[in-house]
């Protein structure tokens, strides 16, 4: 089969590898599509390193179609047309046992110790399966709209977290897909004022047909002002980070009323830093948070919102790549050029 094989930063190639064999308790998916992730991006520069091999296929977003059945699967088919959770929860440890099965001690994911989705097939291991990681799509979605459940999921986990709730304002920093779930899971939580900061004049467009009541460009506009006019001089409810820039965290806690809750969603490079002036937390009570991954719980929510059209997922995708565009389709999300790269097969 056609792969793109990691080989280490910023080496991507396309190679004809050994189709995956299963055994009696896995089944084989074709991938029908898979997308970019700014994870996938950080991987290719060398930027995140934990549980990476070398060379392994990357890529944890990824629905398809099962080609292959082992004799001892009783809940799937061939045909079946499936999403994959990437993040298999050992369900065992403290953080499973205790409502955090997202930063399971013991997980595992396709993408990284398991093959993942930047192939023409992909193997769905025996654990995935006696965990529930594989979800059959109804037959009315696309493949093209049932692969951005994952980092929807991942939005829905973030929301919770930090609280989003009826007559908030919200402020998110970052108009790139992420930014646009977070957006549309906003107004669906009740919030009365959406404010979204990005400087690429195309996605604050998005942003505006995904729902946000204000779109702000920061290299020219005051985002403070705006935040304040906006919720009656008081500060933002809840600022959700959807962009990992460390050097924004101080600016984005200051944008916050009293007892207001800052997240940090977005991943970060690995030994980055950041400077919060410590005031800022101890005199305006405020709230800082992270937030990681996915639950398994979340993955249906995000599947069931697909779904049922309550999220545009038009304006989080850029469609029309292949396997044979795979370092293009990374660079385009990198770049900002587009939005959520998604190759079909």
């Amino acid at each position: 089969m056609k792969a793109a094989v990691f080989h280490g930063p910023n080496e991507l190639k396309l190679q004809e590898v050994r189709k995956p064999e299963i055994n009696e308790d896995e089944v084989l998916v074709k991938v029908n599509a898979s997308a970019v992730c700014g994870t996938d991006v950080r991987i290719f520069e060398g930027k995140k390193t934990k549980g990476v091999r070398i060379p392994s296929i990357i890529g944890h977003e990824l629905v398809g179609t099962i080609v292959e059945v082992g004799l001892e699967v009783k809940d799937f088919s061939k045909g079946d047309r499936v999403a994959v959770m990437p993040v298999i929860p050992c369900r065992n440890c403290y953080y499973c046992l205790n409502g955090r099965e997202n930063v399971c001690a013991n997980r595992t994911a396709i993408g990284y110790e398991f093959d993942g989705g930047f192939a023409e097939y992909v193997r769905i291991p025996t654990a995935a399966l006696e965990a529930g990681n594989l979800v059959r799509i109804p037959a009315h979605l696309s493949f093209e709209q049932a692969v951005v459940t994952e980092p929807l999921a991942c939005c829905i986990n973030g929301q919770r977290k930090a609280s989003v709730k009826m007559g908030d304002v919200v402020v998110i920093i970052g108009g790139g897909p992420i930014g646009l779930m977070h957006v549309q899971l906003a107004k669906i939580a009740g919030a009365r004022s959406v404010v979204l900061s990005e400087p690429i004049e195309h996605r604050r467009d998005k942003a505006t047909l995904a729902g946000a009541d204000v779109t702000v460009n920061p290299l020219t506009e005051s985002l403070e002002n705006i935040v304040l006019s906006q919720s009656d001089g008081l500060g933002a409810d809840v600022v959700i980070m959807a962009i990992g820039v460390p050097s924004l965290v101080n600016q984005c806690a200051t944008l916050l009323k009293k007892g207001g809750t800052l997240s940090l969603f977005a991943g970060f490079t690995n030994g980055a830093m950041s400077e919060i002036d410590p005031n800022v937390i101890h005199y305006n009570e405020i709230n800082i948070n992270g937030t990681s991954s996915l639950t398994r719980a979340d993955y249906h929510k995000s599947l069931s919102l697909i779904t049922t059209g309550q999220i545009n997922t038009d304006v989080l995708t850029t469609t029309g790549y292949t396997l044979e565009d795979i370092e293009k389709a990374i660079m385009d999300v990198k770049n900002g050029n587009g939005m959520k790269s998604v190759i079909t097969q």
